[in-house]
C-alpha cells in the first residue's frame, strides 16, 4: 500500500470512528452535544425574549389608559371574580411545580415520573382554561365583552343584581372607558390563553412521546426547553393576576 493510500484510509476511518462516536440525536452540523444543546437554550431564550417584549407592551398600555380612566378601571375590576382568578393562580404555581418535577425526572431517567409529572401538568393546563372560561361566560352574562354587546349602565346605575356592584356610580363619559378596560383584560387574558393553548398542544404531543420511552436516553432539550416555556407563561400570569384583579380594587 503507498502512503497516499494509507493515509487516506486513516482519514476515513477517522471520519467514520468520529460519526459513530456522534449520539443519533446529535445534528451533523454540530461539533458536539454541548453546542448543540447550548444553541438550542440560546435560541429559546431569544424567543422568550420576543415575548417579554410582547407582552411588556400590553402592560404598558394597561398602566397608561388605567392612570387617564382610574375611576372606570376600579370600577371595572369589582366585577372580575377574584376567587376564579385565585383559584387559577394556584392551579399555574402547582403546575410549574409538576413540570419542573417533569424535568427532573427526565435528567434522572426517570420514565413513569416524566409521564406522571405531564399528565399532572397537562389537566392542571386544562383546569385553568376551563376556569378561565367560566370567567369569559361572567363577562358575556354581564354584557361586559367589548363591542356591540358591550354595556357600560350597570357603571352609571349600579344595582346589587349580580352581586357585584360598582362601588359608587360614574358619569356616563367615564362609565363609557370601562370597555377600555375590559378591552385589555380580554387582550392580555386572550393571549395568555393562547399560550396555554399552544403549551397544552405541544405537551400532550411530548407525552405521547414519553410514553414510548423518548427521553430516557440522555436527549432533554426539548423537555427542558418546554420546561422554560412553561415557566413563562405562568410567570406572566402571575404578573397579571394582580395587575386586573388586585390594584384597581384595593388601591
Amino acid at each position: 500500500m503507498s502512503d497516499s493510500q494509507a493515509v487516506a484510509t486513516t482519514v476515513d476511518a477517522g471520519h467514520a470512528g468520529g460519526h459513530a462516536a456522534h449520539p443519533p440525536y446529535q445534528r451533523h452540523h454540530f461539533v458536539s452535544m454541548e453546542q448543540q444543546n447550548e444553541t438550542t437554550n440560546f435560541g429559546m431564550w431569544l424567543f422568550l425574549l420576543t415575548e417579554i417584549m410582547f407582552f411588556g407592551g400590553m402592560f404598558t398600555a394597561y398602566l397608561i389608559y388605567r392612570n387617564w380612566y382610574y375611576p372606570a378601571f376600579v370600577a371595572a375590576s369589582h366585577t372580575l371574580n377574584i376567587i376564579e382568578g385565585t383559584a387559577n393562580t394556584g392551579v399555574l404555581i402547582t403546575s410549574s411545580f409538576t413540570m419542573a418535577l417533569g424535568v427532573w425526572c427526565a435528567e434522572t431517567k426517570r420514565r413513569k415520573g416524566l409521564v406522571w409529572s405531564l399528565i399532572a401538568t397537562f389537566i392542571l393546563g386544562l383546569v385553568f382554561l376551563g376556569i378561565k372560561a367560566d370567567e369569559y361566560h361572567e363577562k358575556w352574562v354581564l354584557h361586559h365583552v367589548p363591542g356591540t354587546y358591550f354595556s357600560a349602565q350597570a357603571f352609571v346605575h349600579p344595582t346589587a343584581e349580580d352581586g357585584k356592584p360598582a362601588e359608587k356610580p360614574l358619569a356616563p363619559d367615564m362609565a363609557a372607558h370601562t370597555e377600555v378596560y375590559f378591552s385589555l383584560y380580554f387582550a392580555m387574558t386572550g393571549m395568555h390563553a393562547l399560550h396555554m393553548i399552544i403549551g397544552i398542544g405541544i405537551l400532550s404531543f411530548m407525552l405521547f412521546r414519553a410514553t414510548r420511552g423518548a427521553y430516557m436516553d440522555g436527549n432533554i432539550a426539548f423537555v427542558e426547553n418546554f420546561g422554560l416555556y412553561w415557566h413563562f407563561v405562568d410567570i406572566i400570569w402571575i404578573f397579571l393576576f394582580p395587575l386586573l384583579y388586585l390594584i384597581s380594587r384595593y388601591s
